[in-house]
């Protein structure tokens, strides 16, 4: 049997009253989603244990069904094998937002969207000013980079800026955990440097004068080593296609094993290319045994506390991406079990991921389904597979 999972980042959410007191996944017009669930059986699934930071590396790996306190080394590994950056053993990885900072304060995670091609001159800057032999810079995708230290130490905690919209930047800099830490020091040094750097960068000059917010600082964040875990073959024994637009993604999948897919215009936002991600997909379910199809934009418009936009990002979703993976399914002429379900929730009144565990379907071929209403973070809790953690998700999943 084929299998694929449609991973909706950060679609789960609270009642929101703008939405009449509906979640915009409960809002949302969708079809597909409907008629897919009337198929399934569904429930609930903790993907991130009370202990673990509530971010996509923790819970896309759980999902994966990999044991997250055994392999979790931090986002900025994964990201560095999605860009092919090689990790020495005493290398210490970090994702590196472009962030906003206005009046000392962060505005936002991500410069306001940034285009990649502007970033990389940002990039490119960082690199001529601040890199030398312990520090470098390494370009990604919109907002989202990567800083290398060589000989690092992970002895310090840092704060995703995504969780701290409107915070003084400089009351969550690096924190040693414990006694003072070098390392802490030196991400805090490259920091306060990069400000005065970026802020009078010709790109952000230009950004202003459109009226678009600067990428006026690095943040870097979620230290670690290269993790050793095994791939999905040496796991369950299946051949495996990750299709994302974000290099987290595609890291956890390099590792996993699986083949990456890049499709031409997906661009981890609203915008991004919902129909190519659903033909890749449906293209990799011919050669593949199981195809992780992640899409991100529900997960950005929570970020933004945008419940209207969350809701369209999920009626897309629904749209552009289900409608036709399923059609797909039903002319491969062998059994495909589908599963879809968000990460984690990121609620347009936190603007944030939370720890709340997640609704999710499973439709595979000759199952009794649910029959329970639509498709809901409140329908799910009466699902027949009740509240799972971690790794039980996969193992129901790739059950015989």
């Amino acid at each position: 049997m084929k299998t694929i999972v449609i991973l909706a980042d950060g679609m789960a959410d609270y009642p929101i009253p703008e939405l009449g007191g509906r979640t915009p996944l409960q809002a949302a017009r969708t079809p597909a989603i409907d008629r897919l669930y009337a198929r399934s059986r569904c429930g609930r699934l903790v993907t991130v244990p009370d202990d673990m930071p509530p971010g996509s590396e923790v819970a896309n790996l759980s999902v994966l069904g990999y044991d997250v306190r055994r392999v979790y080394q931090g986002r900025g590994v994964l990201e560095a094998a999605s860009m092919g950056v090689e990790l020495a053993a005493d290398d210490l990885a970090m994702r590196c937002n472009l962030i906003c900072v206005e009046a000392g304060r962060i505005k936002n995670h991500s410069a306001g969207h940034i285009p990649s091609e502007e970033s990389r001159q940002l990039v490119a800057a960082l690199n001529a000013e601040l890199a030398g032999p312990r520090v470098r810079f390494h370009a990604g995708v919109s907002y989202r980079h990567l800083l290398v230290i060589a000989g690092g130490a992970g002895d310090f905690e840092c704060t995703p800026p995504h969780d701290v919209p409107g915070t003084p930047f400089a009351d969550v800099l690096p924190r040693p955990k414990g006694k003072a830490s070098r390392t802490a020091h030196l991400v805090s040094e490259l920091i306060l440097a990069s400000q005065p750097l970026l802020d009078g960068h010709p790109v952000n000059r230009a950004r202003r004068e459109r009226g678009l917010d600067p990428g006026n600082s690095i943040w870097p964040w979620s230290p670690g080593r290269r993790p050793r875990m095994k791939t999905f073959r040496e796991l369950y024994g299946l051949s495996g296609a990750v299709i994302s637009a974000v290099d987290l993604i595609f890291g956890i999948g390099i590792y996993a094993g699986f083949d990456p897919i890049h499709v031409p215009g997906a661009t981890g936002l609203y915008d991004t290319n919902y129909e190519g991600k659903a033909q890749a997909a449906c293209a990799a379910l011919r050669g593949h045994d199981f195809v992780y199809l992640h899409v991100e934009a529900s997960d950005e418009a929570g970020h933004e506390g945008d419940p209207r936009l969350k809701t369209r990002t999920i009626e897309a979703l629904d749209r552009r991406v289900i409608a036709p993976l399923c059609a797909c399914a039903e002319s491969l002429g062998e059994p495909v079990a589908i599963a879809l379900l968000p990460d984690h929730a990121t609620p347009c009144a936190v603007r944030t991921h939370t720890r709340d565990a997640v609704p999710f379907l499973i439709s595979r071929p000759g199952e009794e389904p649910d029959g329970i209403g639509e498709f809901s973070e409140e329908t799910c809790r009466g699902g027949s597979y009740g509240l799972l953690r971690g790794e039980q998700f996969i193992h129901e999943l790739l059950k015989k």
